[in-house]
């Protein structure tokens, strides 16, 4: 029993990994970005399938966890050997997730500014068009106003779409702003997933050593014992 990993460390990560995908997939921010988006735009394939992949990752934590406390009471092998499995799924999902972040550590970023480019170049060229109160709830939930332009209609532009106490902010480019936030969050996201993956390994060494303890402490009860026949 003194093998085991403490299974409640892996439920409140996976509950941690459950909280925080739900706040990026539903969260105003994400979820305005990902309305927006065009179909040609990477942003809201990403947005959907972080989420999924996080709520199929704390699952696989949690029953983890369950399975594990159920192996040292049971004493079983083969709930030891799930439990096991289970640790050892969620490593091999999340060794090539770190790997996308470091192969692709902008690709995130960068399309969540395409779309606010994107929506503020139309606005820029047509004032008429619905694409305007996009532009200002994007001003408004990330309290922002424009962006640096070599054009020079910029200003009217940020007249009609930014929130009364940004548009006079020049120094709030939106672009920058929109960056900066999705890094702090990006930044926080892949902390977590550092910080399961160690404990992944910590989790697959311990629960192989309840399963030799098991199994060789099962062994050991057999010497000494004879049939007569």
């Amino acid at each position: 029993c003194k093998y085991l990993p403490k299974p409640l460390i892996f439920q409140l990560l996976g509950l941690s990994i459950a909280t925080l995908s739900t706040v990026t997939h539903y969260g105003l921010h994400f979820t305005l970005i990902s309305d927006i988006s065009l179909d040609g735009n990477s942003y809201r394939v990403i947005h959907y399938k972080a989420f999924y992949f996080g709520i199929c990752l704390s699952m696989t934590l949690i029953l983890a966890a369950l399975l594990s406390s159920a192996a040292t009471v049971r004493e079983s092998q083969c709930l030891t050997a799930m439990g096991f499995f289970c640790f050892a799924l969620a490593f091999c999902g999340l060794i090539p997730a770190a790997c996308w972040r470091y192969t692709h550590s902008t690709e995130v970023e960068d399309s969540m500014m395409d779309v606010y480019d994107f929506v503020y170049e139309e606005v820029r060229r047509n004032s008429s068009s619905f694409r305007r109160d996009e532009l200002t709830a994007i001003h408004e939930a990330f309290l922002c106003c424009g962006k640096h332009s070599p054009f020079g209609d910029t200003t009217n532009v940020e007249l009609k779409t930014c929130p009364p106490s940004q548009a006079h902010n020049v120094g709030q480019d939106c672009l920058q702003v929109i960056q900066f936030f999705l890094k702090k969050h990006m930044d926080l996201v892949f902390s977590l997933l550092g910080i399961t993956i160690g404990f992944m390994v910590y989790g697959m060494i311990l629960t192989s050593f309840l399963w030799f303890s098991i199994h060789f402490s099962s062994n050991l009860e057999r010497k000494g014992k004879y049939i007569l026949r």
